[in-house]
C-alpha cells in the first residue's frame, strides 16, 4: 500500500501527518484506527490525519498542539513523500 505522508521536526517534536480520505477525518472511531494502525510505520511519535474537503481545506485530527501548528502551515510547505507500507 502507497500512503502520502511526511515527518516532520519541529521545535524539537517529531511526528507524521498522513494523508487520508476525508471520511476517516470525519469519525473519530475510524481515525483512531487508522492512527493505531499507522503507528507501527512511524514508531514512537504522534500522528496526524489531513483530508481536504471539496475546496480543498485541510482538516488535521490529532494531538492538539501538532494541529494548531499545522493550521499556520500552508499545505505546499509540507515535505510531502509517499511511503509504501506493508
Amino acid at each position: 500500500m502507497k500512503i502520502q505522508g511526511a515527518v516532520i521536526i519541529e521545535q524539537g517534536v517529531t511526528f507524521a501527518i498522513v494523508v487520508v480520505n476525508q471520511t476517516v477525518t470525519n469519525y473519530t472511531s475510524r481515525a483512531v484506527r487508522v492512527r493505531a494502525h499507522l503507528s507501527q510505520f512511524f514508531p514512537n511519535m504522534p500522528i496526524i490525519l489531513m483530508s481536504q474537503d471539496s475546496n480543498g481545506t485541510p482538516h488535521y485530527y490529532g494531538r492538539k498542539d501538532i494541529v494548531e501548528f499545522l493550521r499556520t502551515v500552508r499545505l505546499d510547505q509540507i515535505p510531502w513523500k509517499f511511503y509504501h507500507i506493508y
